[in-house]
């Protein structure tokens, strides 16, 4: 059976169980600030299990993309080093919310595997949890006897709290669980070691293959839990490992789902994959890294987010560059090719997930450039570990130095470790790791947070939002908590039972504000956002009377200024189809009160004309005075039909908001202006690249762009003062130009004519050393001077070695000049040398075997440098 058919084997075998199959959630979160990314099947439906929300659908089943590469599900480290894990996979699940509960998700998990996939009975073996002191549970026992009456007891084992009892985090839902592994070793590897001794050993062959979580408790702050009012199923089963046991695999990476893909690396690379049969060999290790890691760099950009340097752009950019390392180390892969890899992982996965088809141009093009960009840091890095080496007493390297080129530059220290040993040397790995701990000390302290149990003060669990209407309204306190952090302080968050605040969402900030208890007392917002769909408000302070009913007022000032600029981002997106075609797509934006941001992809700079023609139409939109025309809660598919445009990598509902003005109609659930004249003016400040085919466009509103002007008629008039207030200020600049560029020519000239006078002095102090003529000395030129003065000299006499150093505006630079014939003759090569001697003024440098420079931020250091240099003739 292919993998297509497998996963959809599942889906309609839940479907028959009256199960509503829903899509995947994307796999970058939006609205969740405890997560970066999806990284299990229940993520998109927390809030029905907090209680936040009332499911629609009671039993609903789906395969999700998950992620897990940070924090406490990190499998990074361990994928490609065996044959199981990954940093994304599909996971297959079935959920109830509240209604059925542990004995139909046993007997159909069973029936599923046994009856419908046909997986051996025998193979198969289950786990019940065993209990906890610690919370007072006993063994689950009505797991255990529902298991009992269907498989032999000797094959249902009680797992400890860490296996057998799934919790969403330190606080929250969570219960025991019902895991069911399976053994897939030959008859013989079985009758020597019986399965149940390997169950949750890490053993390649005895997998955990589905999880059954029964939700039926709440964890709270200080550890105690308490039953949770409604009782809830959450199921996840790897997609990739039940591959691997329906395709009588003994590795889910000779599945269907990676053999494509694998072939395809075989041929861009010239390796053979599993040619040794080892596990642990190099070449299959590495193969197995890029076959895996493409699929989560893939999907990610698919779902917006771009690799960056912060955030799940970081961890995107990360996973990406282990994937490079593992093919430049051991598959010699010098110049990009996991772009190459993107139409293959298409056509495999496409089917399921059409945003790869939709998306792949631009996923091409992205990894291609990052790639590039990351094989450039190599090179870097291989210059600057050599700079490293030369300054090495011994034959072993300071960690510390490593952890540096890891740090700042992002040099692998793998790659770092295995030149090291090429070249004679060893890492301090104990000083690479202590430094290594360090840094994550810093920064587990600098993002650690706690967080109170709720109080809960009425029982109000369908929160509503007025913000469209309204900005100021009474409202109640329904539940609050204090939350306490490095970054933050001490902050209280609350939730009301209704709320004019707009919470952070659709790239808009949330709204700030006020709350006015009865007596007069204040209590300021300072944000706004959207936490399993409840609207959480952020305080420094929490109101005297919690039970008083408050008038709620939004920053009106900076509401209007933040939907103009919001409005402004539709009109924006309108006029860059309309004026570059319609191939651009949103691919982000912020939208704040003082300026906008958004991101669009397009193949090219935009030139002047096209600039000023996008600007033009959008506030030929604002002068026509459109009005708002907005629909809610409209069948997602009747929008679509319609017209509406819907944004890749953002999740709708069945029920969804439409904003239209004019000819721009899209899905939307942020607030807008009444009419496009209440955005007064619309100025880009900014167009540029953000990644391969993603551009980004800053732009301003209303106040701000008044702002602008009036800013930059006080930049004209203190020009107009500081050159005499001339009647044509652009002529006046000119002729400065004019006469600046004259001076700098005499300058230049002066500084030739020096360099000529001090050629003859120079040649007179040359001292024959070892059949070589040799100058080290301090010489009062800039770059471009010395550097004529070397090849002058050169010019006029064989067998040269210089040295000269400068300081120029607080820098240092050495400049090395040796002539050809030495450089053969005797092994002498400048970029070598200034590398080596770059120490001595805190910099570094390189060039050509003949001539090189070295630049640094310690003048004092020329000295000894200049000193050092008669050692490479000695």
């Amino acid at each position: 059976m292919i993998s297509k058919q497998i996963r959809q084997k599942f889906l309609n075998f839940f479907k028959e169980k009256d199960h509503k199959i829903v899509p995947s959630a994307p796999m970058v979160t939006k609205d969740d600030p405890t997560l970066l990314f999806t990284n299990a099947g229940m993520n998109q439906f927390k809030e029905f299990f907090l209680g936040n929300s009332i499911a629609k659908h009671p039993r609903v089943a789906d395969t999700q993309k998950c992620l897990r590469v940070s924090g406490k599900h990190n499998d990074l480290e361990e994928v490609g080093k065996d044959t199981y894990h990954h940093t994304m996979f599909e996971m297959l699940g079935n959920w109830s919310f509240g209604d059925y509960f542990k004995e139909d998700a046993i007997r159909w998990a069973w029936e599923l595997l046994t009856e419908e996939l046909k997986i051996d009975k025998e193979s198969l073996y289950v786990s019940v949890f065993e209990g906890s002191t610690e919370d007072g549970l006993e063994v689950d026992k009505q797991a255990y006897e529902l298991w009992k009456a269907i498989v032999p007891e000797d094959r249902i084992l009680l797992g400890n709290k860490k296996d057998n009892f799934w919790e969403m985090g330190d606080q929250g839902p969570c219960g025991p669980c019902s895991e069911i592994h399976v053994d897939i070793r030959s008859d013989a590897e079985k009758a020597k070691v019986p399965g149940a001794t390997l169950v949750n050993q890490d053993h390649p062959q005895v997998v955990e293959i589905w999880n059954l979580v029964f939700m039926q408790y709440n964890r709270k702050a200080d550890g105690k839990l308490e039953d949770l009012p409604a009782k809830h199923v959450d199921t996840g089963m790897g997609f990739e490992r039940l591959c691997m046991v329906l395709q009588g695999k003994q590795s889910n990476y000779d599945t269907d789902i990676f053999t494509p893909i694998i072939r395809e690396i075989e041929q861009i690379t010239q390796c053979e994959y599993g040619k040794s049969g080892a596990v642990g060999e190099e070449t299959d290790i590495a193969v197995r890294v890029i076959a895996d890691h493409i699929r989560a760099v893939a999907f990610s950009i698919a779902d917006g987010q771009l690799p960056s340097n912060t955030g799940a752009g970081y961890v995107i950019r990360r996973i990406l560059r282990r994937a490079v390392r593992y093919g430049f180390t051991f598959l010699n892969t010098k110049e990009p090719f996991m772009f190459r890899l993107v139409n293959i992982l298409t056509d495999t996965m496409g089917d399921a997930f059409p945003e790869l088809i939709e998306q792949r141009q631009l996923i091409e093009n992205v990894i291609k450039e990052e790639e590039q960009s990351f094989l450039k840091t190599l090179e870097q890095g291989l210059v600057l570990l050599d700079q490293v080496v030369a300054g090495t007493k011994g034959k072993q390297v300071d960690g510390r130095k490593a952890f540096e080129l890891y740090d700042t530059y992002g040099f692998p220290v793998d790659l770092t470790a295995l030149i090291l040993q090429e070249k004679g040397y060893s890492l301090d790995e104990q000083s690479f790791e202590a430094a290594m701990q360090e840094q994550k000390k810093r920064s587990k302290s600098a993002s650690k947070s706690t967080k109170e149990d709720w109080t809960v003060l009425s029982d109000d669990p369908e929160q509503e939002f007025i913000g469209y209407d309204y900005l100021e309204a009474q409202v109640n306190l329904v539940k609050y908590r204090k939350v306490t952090s490095k970054k933050e302080g001490e902050q209280y968050q609350l939730v009301f039972n209704l709320t004019p605040f707009y919470p952070e969402g659709g790239g808009q900030v949330g709204d700030k504000g006020y709350l006015e208890a009865p007596n007069g007392n204040v209590t300021y917002i300072v944000d706004t956002k959207r936490e399993n769909n409840e609207i959480v408000h952020f305080s420094k302070t929490l109101p005297e009377n919690t039970g008083a009913t408050f008038k709620a007022s939004v920053d009106k000032q900076q509401r209007r200024r933040t939907q103009a600029n919001h409005t402004a981002t539709h009109l924006l997106h309108q006029a860059l189809r309309e004026v570059l075609g319609t191939h651009v797509e949103q691919k982000g934006s912020a939208v704040h009160s003082k300026y906008l941001r958004f991101d669009f992809s397009h193949f090219a700079k935009l030139t002047d004309e096209e600039l000023r023609s996008v600007e033009n139409f959008v506030n030929a939109r604002i002068t026509g005075h459109l009005d708002l025309e907005e629909q809610r809660n409209v069948p997602m598919e009747k929008a679509i039909a319609e017209g509406a445009v819907a944004l890749f990598g953002e999740k709708y509902g069945d029920a969804v908001r439409t904003v239209r003005f004019g000819k721009s109609f899209e899905l939307c659930g942020g607030t807008h202006v009444r009419n496009t004249g209440d955005i007064w003016y619309f100025k880009i400040r900014s167009e540029g690249a953000v990644a391969a085919g993603i551009r980004r466009i800053e732009a301003i509103t209303s106040d701000a762009v008044r702002d602008y002007y009036e800013e930059n008629d006080r930049k004209l008039a203190d020009i107009r003062w500081k050159l005499n207030n001339p009647q044509d200020p652009i002529k006046a600049v000119a002729t400065l130009q004019e006469e600046n560029a004259m001076l700098k020519k005499e300058v230049e000239s002066l500084l030739r004519d020096k360099a000529k006078n001090l050629k003859g002095e120079l040649q007179a102090e040359l001292e024959d050393l070892n059949g070589v003529q040799f100058l080290a000395r301090k010489v009062d030129l800039d770059a471009a001077g010395i550097k004529d003065l070397c090849f002058e000299m050169g010019n006029a006499q064989d067998d040269l070695f210089l040295l000269f150093g400068t300081e120029q505006n607080g820098k240092a630079l050495l400049s090395c000049y040796i002539s050809k014939n030495l450089v053969a003759e005797k092994n002498l090569n400048a970029g070598n040398i200034v590398r080596e001697l770059g120490k001595y003024i805190q910099g570094g440098g390189g060039g050509q075997p003949f001539f090189a420079t070295a630049g640094g931020k310690n003048p004092a250091g020329i000295d000894a440098a200049l000193e050092q240099a008669r050692g490479y003739l000695d």
